[in-house]
């Protein structure tokens, strides 16, 4: 077995995690992990369904060729597993309420599912295996955006394009059951096709939609390509032209340990209560509760912003307008705060008009600023304190130490309204309880097949 460069005894990272990776069985994680990987899958579904409609939703689904055996989530349209990867990752992502991990930067769900999804349709995979792969897809690329992103990193690449096809070809590779040569192979190959810019926030494009698909879309190639015998540069984090070289400019640590502690990185990720960039959530939050003490949104004088560091140089998340699409003003961090100080909630509807002149002069009396105590708490916190100074003097201040993430409760909720509007309640409700009973699946390919508009409830109940 190769393990290292050609003269060389050193095994590479991509090996060390592959190997552990591989090793682990669905009974080594804890009850609380296994029950947060469902959740974190009735997310994605939620927010899948709920944006199928939206227009670069419709895109990718345009583009995707008919055939094959791979879902594309609720529709009746059957595709090869890249394309029905691209198509779901970027539905996945089109409300920008995909789930988050903060240390990384990045939003591995919407990458992570829709490859096992897909592969899935392709090969019997036991519910266990699914879950795990899941697991240890999340904990992967999660662990190496640890290492290499940084803020500076960040407002050029998306972090989500670096790290997440990576992460997501190691759980392909467990789902497969893949060699561990061909596994470290999978995931040497995601690391060549890391990519996306972050020019998207600036110029109103809509690229930042598609970054997931693609990251998806590569990761079920590499698996194949692996599987297939293909080998990859197993040096591609530390080697000289590796990952960390180019993106970072420095070397890769010498270890990047997944599970190290006996700590999950899911149990990291946060479901987002708001359609909204991850950096805006706390602010939105500590904002809606100001406006219950609002009588009228035109007494605001002047509202000050305070946040981590790293929230206010994320590109876009400052901007101020104009806003020429919803995107830019999910991603302003001014704009969901004006927004829901003015209509005293949050929700989706709040980005659809973005030429209400009350929202605007709000915006434009808002400064956001850099608080040290709470980038010092960042990533572990993700706090933030509005102040909110009116005409007569007064002034209204709120902090949140942390974002408040979506209960359990909450994405059910909104998973059931998602899903109900377009497969129907009787089956959105028996799509949950396959997830919910995700252990006892002898085949999940049923998971995607019920997430079709043709899937019927006698194929449903002979699978089960």
């Amino acid at each position: 077995m190769t393990i290292g460069p050609i003269g060389s005894s050193k095994v590479s990272l991509t090996r060390r995690m592959a190997r552990s990776g591989l090793a682990l069985e669905f009974r080594d994680f804890g009850l609380d992990v296994i029950a947060k990987a469902r959740i974190c899958l009735l997310d994605f579904l939620s927010c899948a369904f709920e944006a199928g409609d939206h227009p670069w939703s419709r895109q990718a689904i345009a583009i995707t060729q008919p055939g094959g055996s791979a879902t594309i989530i609720g529709t009746s349209r059957l595709s090869s597993p890249a394309d029905a990867a691209f198509a779901n990752a970027v539905m996945g992502h089109g409300l920008v309420r995909e789930d988050m991990h903060a240390a990384s930067i990045a939003h591995h769900g919407v990458v992570i599912w829709p490859t096992l999804l897909a592969l899935s349709e392709q090969v019997p995979m036991h519910g266990t295996r699914l879950l795990a792969a899941a697991i240890i897809g999340y904990e992967t690329g999660a662990r190496i955006g640890r290492a290499l992103l940084t803020s500076e990193l960040a407002r050029l690449y998306r972090p989500t394009g670096l790290v997440a096809p990576l992460g997501a070809a190691l759980a392909g590779s467990y789902a497969l059951r893949l060699s561990e040569d061909a596994a470290t192979s999978a995931v040497a190959i995601a690391a060549n096709t890391s990519s996306g810019l972050n020019e998207w926030p600036h110029a109103g494009g809509s690229d930042m939609y598609f970054h997931p698909g693609f990251a998806a879309s590569n990761a079920i190639k590499a698996v194949g390509l692996a599987a297939a015998g293909a080998f990859g540069s197993e040096t591609i984090l530390e080697g000289e032209a590796g990952l960390f070289a180019a993106y970072r400019r420095q070397a890769a640590p010498d270890a990047i340990t997944l599970f190290s502690d006996g700590e999950s990185e899911i149990m990291a990720v946060y479901n987002k209560p708001v359609p909204a960039c991850n950096f805006a959530q706390t602010s939105a939050q500590a904002a809606l509760r100001i406006s219950h003490e609002l009588t009228d949104a035109g007494e605001i004088d002047r509202i000050i912003i305070r946040a981590p560091e790293a929230a206010v140089r994320y590109p876009g998340c400052d901007a101020k307008g104009p806003y020429r699409n919803a995107l830019q003003a999910k991603m302003s961090i001014p704009f969901s705060v004006a927004v829901t100080l003015a209509r005293g909630e949050i929700r989706e509807e709040n980005y659809a008009r973005l030429d209400d002149a009350a929202i605007l002069r709000l915006v434009s009396v808002t400064e956001l600023e850099a608080d040290a105590g709470f980038t010092a708490a960042f990533p572990g916190k993700q706090g933030a304190e509005v102040s909110v100074h009116l005409r007569d003097g007064r002034m209204l201040r709120h902090s949140l130490a942390d974002v408040i993430a979506a209960s359990p409760a909450d994405i059910r909720t909104r998973f059931r309204a998602a899903a109900g509007r377009i497969i129907g309640g009787e089956r959105a409700y028996l799509l949950e309880q396959l997830i919910d009973g995700c252990e006892q699946l002898g085949d999940a390919r049923i998971i995607a097949a019920q997430c079709r508009l043709d899937t019927s409830e006698r194929a449903l109940r002979s699978a089960s």
